[in-house]
């Protein structure tokens, strides 16, 4: 068959890599007219995604993959329309549609009869079937669960192994008729592998949550659920540091005991998911008020470290404090809803001068966020805000004009960091 996938990002790229090396022609489309000219040249756009480069190559050579900016003619020479076009919130959490309305109604434009269409971008509940159902209609003029099929199957990916995560977990579903599911289930059951899972009570493959309702839901309970954890973790942390109690060796016992899985506090909860998908289910269920209040836990967790870094250091006025770490996770290029933004204008609000480096990002691409790239100034403070693999072996030579650290994410040996205060959240 030949598919057509929506945006051609991070997630949607290594899709319609996957429904490539399935054997299936694919169209990828985006308003990136770079990332277009990219993937037709079988040149990863974005480095750092396991296995992307050489399957991206292998496709488009076998022309089985190819890229465009027009999505509606893409979409009329299509059995399938998978669409993973980003969703984000406001400050208010109030859902911004415009990039989705707009890749919605294109779709509608070109839409045959007999086509399954497929959101896995993450959506408030209701959305797939009150929202897009009616667009694709009326662009159309076909009838949805009748003239074509509509499905939402959220993402449950996580970049940089993306296609070990397609295989490792269930892909769940919801379709607005019963046809509409099942063709959503002989769709990804063609185009996916999946791991033996014999922990699970029923085989790893497409699993039919029974509506669209209940599969947007899962997407926002699964990371919600994650925001709450880790908000309990910082609260135990924050507990812990005025209790003289080292939290980390309290989590490694508790969770010894199956009915236990508390995660780990931190610094920051950046990336396009957590911090964001709480929000999404706030709008639906505004009255959450255990949901509401663990997003506010973890959105003081960078304040929080400043503090510490006060406590420990004394007046951060003319301080010059070096961030280490610009991405919201280690290993990951990539800066959304990342720690680094508020550390860096909380820093500035006490009256420090704070600096930032990654070993990701260049100074130039640094300064294109806002952020002041450290170019060898001499720096007496520093917090870890990202969890690199290069900052494991950091050690007081490396800084030897640092008198206090702040860990945000506890990776440092502290041997290493002799004679240097070294601080870490849940102390």
């Amino acid at each position: 068959m030949t598919i057509c996938v929506v945006a051609l990002g991070k997630i949607g790229l290594p899709l319609a890599v996957q429904f490539a090396a399935s054997g299936h022609q694919v169209i990828g489309v985006d308003v990136n007219e770079e990332v277009v000219d990219m993937v037709n040249a079988g040149v990863e756009p974005f480095p750092g995604e396991a296995e992307l480069t050489s399957k991206l190559k292998a496709t488009v050579e076998t022309g089985l993959l190819t890229a465009t900016t027009d999505t509606t003619a893409a979409v009329a020479e299509s059995e399938v329309v998978v669409v993973v076009v980003p969703l984000l919130v406001d400050t208010e959490g109030v859902p911004d549609f415009v990039q989705i309305d707009s890749a919605t109604t294109a779709i509608a434009s070109g839409l045959r009869a007999g086509t399954l269409v497929s959101y896995e971008t993450t959506l408030p509940v209701g959305t797939t079937r009150t929202r897009f159902a009616p667009m694709l209609e009326h662009g159309s003029g076909l009838t949805a669960g009748r003239g074509f099929h509509l499905v939402f199957s959220p993402e449950r990916v996580l970049t940089g192994r993306i296609f070990a995560d397609l295989r490792r977990y269930p892909k769940l579903l919801g379709g607005i008729d019963r046809a509409s599911a099942q063709r959503g289930v002989e769709f990804y059951e063609d185009v996916l592998d999946f791991d033996e899972r014999p922990d699970l009570d029923q085989p790893n493959r497409v699993w039919d949550l029974g509506s669209s309702e209940a599969a947007e839901m899962a997407k926002l309970a699964e990371t919600t659920y994650r925001d709450v954890n880790i908000a309990l973790a910082n609260q135990f942390a924050r507990f812990a540091d005025g209790a003289n109690i080292d939290i980390k060796r309290v989590i490694d016992a508790c969770n010894t005991q199956p009915y236990s899985n508390i995660h780990e506090p931190g610094i920051a909860v950046g990336g396009h998911c957590i911090p964001v998908y709480p929000r999404m289910y706030l709008w639906n269920d505004p009255s959450a008020t255990i949901v509401q209040t663990a997003r506010a836990v973890n959105a003081s967790m960078p304040s929080y470290a400043v503090d510490l870094l006060a406590t420990a250091y004394g007046d951060l006025t003319g301080l010059n404090v070096l961030v280490l770490g610009a991405t919201y996770r280690g290993g990951v290029q990539e800066t959304a809803f990342s720690g680094v933004f508020p550390i860096f204008e909380e820093l500035r609000a006490r009256g420090a001068v704070p600096y930032v480096t990654d070993p990701m990002y260049t100074p130039a691409e640094l300064a294109a966020l806002g952020l002041t790239p450290h170019q060898g100034q001499v720096v007496t403070a520093a917090i870890i805000q990202a969890d690199h693999p290069e900052y494991r072996e950091l050690s007081a030579a490396d800084l030897p004009e640092v008198r206090v650290l702040v860990d945000g994410r506890r990776i440092t040996d502290p041997v290493r960091w002799s004679g240097v205060r070294r601080v870490v959240i849940g102390g």
